[in-house]
């Protein structure tokens, strides 16, 4: 009885180097057979299978050995290559060894015949069916090329007897490219209100509520506060709207007087600044919390202070404020020495907030040199305004949309367009990042159908196709075009 042995072979060839992909051009293979299932140099070959997936060419056949005659002294490699007459990649050889060349081949620790890559099979103990199995990257010169099988006999010492080669494939494409949906921005809003915030440290003497800027870190930290207002209020694109600060004090002493401190301190602060800036009445506005137990939680949380977990639970209790800040210094003395000294400083703090519009962008020209030097100050509506004064698939037209995703990253629009942009560059990795964040609209179902296209991945494309088809014509006609292809 013959064996009944399915031998699976498999290897990957390894690459160094950038190959130029056609991955990009959405393509279709195309099997052509050459010497089809039969017999190849006197080996039975079957199941031939050529395609491509992706960026990879695959390979499979089964090599019938079952009913394949060789003498004991002899060897037989068979050597698949995959070549367009110019360029060529061999793939692993298979060899069948003789009874006699077996023996030598163990006994003198040779090296295999066929290189290094070599499958040795001992012809005694042959198995009726390999499965030759092999994936290589896809190179352009692969479309159209042809796969064949050189089989060499070689005998004593050896000595190349004879030498067969026959085709047994050749594969192509049919190259489709879906075409690119990009989406303008939908937003309702035609006023662009932007706001800027920070916190200032601002040191008073013990019980004081009077600023003194050259007090200790004094003028530092109202230079930040200055430097913030200044950045808008002297942009001539930008009408501040409002500003307001929230003063902080620390939770030692008492409840009442912290109230008085925060309060006072606030308006110390506000004083402060209209005093340099002459605002309208009103025109700041002031808030204060007497005493910061959030920053402490927020601080204590984050930390490994020791009795981290009965600190919290303290600043989480019902009790008042004085009450709770007495129970942890009676409690921890330790830790709340720490903290008294290194922490409870950073709870006094002012933040601040400003309000402002920018104004709104119309000529082209304009929004060409806003975007090179504050994108931030753009709608994503004058962006796309940009963008259509430009020529598709240009440098300048990708960069817009770049650019829009930067300053939007959350905004599905901005991230569908981006990933035609990559799509369009190739990057199909960065493209699916963003379509990951595009929603579930028409035009991102679509795209995400051209990148499984551009992937190889066709009927997951068509899948995909079908899905927008009734919102969206150019859907439609892509799904029409890859189900005659796929027939």
């Amino acid at each position: 009885m013959k064996k009944n042995i399915r031998a699976i072979l498999s290897a990957v060839l390894a690459f160094s180097g950038i190959f130029g992909m056609k991955a990009d051009q959405g393509t279709l293979s195309v099997q052509q057979p050459g010497a089809t299932d039969g017999i190849v140099c006197g080996l039975p070959v079957n199941g031939i299978t050529l395609e491509r997936e992706g960026e990879w060419m695959n390979l499979e056949m089964d090599m019938e050995l079952g009913s394949f005659k060789m003498k004991g002294d002899r060897v037989a490699v068979f050597y698949p290559e995959l070549t367009d007459g110019t360029n060529s990649v061999e793939l692993y050889p298979v060899a069948l060894y003789g009874r006699i060349r077996y023996i030598q081949y163990i006994r003198d620790n040779e090296q295999p015949i066929g290189g290094p890559d070599e499958v040795t099979i001992k012809y005694s103990n042959r198995p009726d069916v390999v499965t030759y199995s092999k994936s290589i990257p896809y190179q352009e010169w692969m479309n159209g090329a042809e796969l064949k099988i050189t089989r060499r006999d070689f005998g004593c010492c050896n000595k190349l007897l004879s030498q067969c080669e026959s085709p047994l494939s050749s594969w192509s494409e049919f190259y489709y490219e879906p075409a690119y949906e990009f989406k303008e921005a939908v937003t309702a809003a035609t006023v662009k209100t932007r706001e800027l915030s920070g916190r200032a440290y601002v040191d008073f003497p013990v019980n004081q509520t009077v600023i003194y800027p050259d007090y200790r870190r004094n003028a530092i930290e109202l230079a930040k506060i200055i430097a913030t207002i200044d950045s808008v209020k002297n942009d001539k694109d930008i009408t501040i709207d409002a500003i307001s600060i929230k003063g902080f004090a620390s939770p030692e002493g008492s409840y009442e007087n912290n109230i008085r401190l925060a309060k006072g301190r606030t308006e110390a602060l506000k004083n402060y600044v209209q005093q340099l800036y002459k605002f309208p009445e009103g025109f700041i506005t002031t808030s204060y919390e007497p005493e910061d137990w959030e920053g402490l939680r927020e601080w204590v949380e984050s930390s490994n202070i020791d009795n981290k977990a009965g600190i919290l639970a303290i600043i989480d209790s019902d009790l008042a404020p004085d009450p709770k800040n007495t129970k942890i210094q009676t409690t921890y003395p330790e830790q709340y020495k720490f903290l008294l000294q290194n922490i409870y400083p950073a709870l006094r703090h002012s933040d601040y907030k400003i309000e402002y519009t920018i104004k709104q962008f119309v000529d082209v020209e304009e929004i060409a040199e806003v975007i090179r030097t504050a994108p931030q100050k753009l709608s994503l509506d004058e962006i796309y305004l940009l963008a259509g004064s430009l020529e598709p698939g240009s440098e300048e037209y990708n960069e817009v949309y770049e650019t829009a995703v930067r300053m939007f990253p959350s905004d599905e629009t901005a991230n569908l367009n981006a990933a035609n942009v990559a799509m369009q560059r190739g990057d199909f990795d960065k493209a699916e990042q963003y379509l990951a964040k595009s929603g579930d609209s028409a035009e991102a179902v679509y795209a995400r159908g051209v990148l499984a296209t551009k992937r190889g991945h066709y009927q997951v494309a068509l899948e995909y196709f079908n899905a927008a088809a009734p919102e969206l014509p150019k859907a439609a006609e892509a799904a029409k075009t890859l189900k005659e292809v796929l027939r």
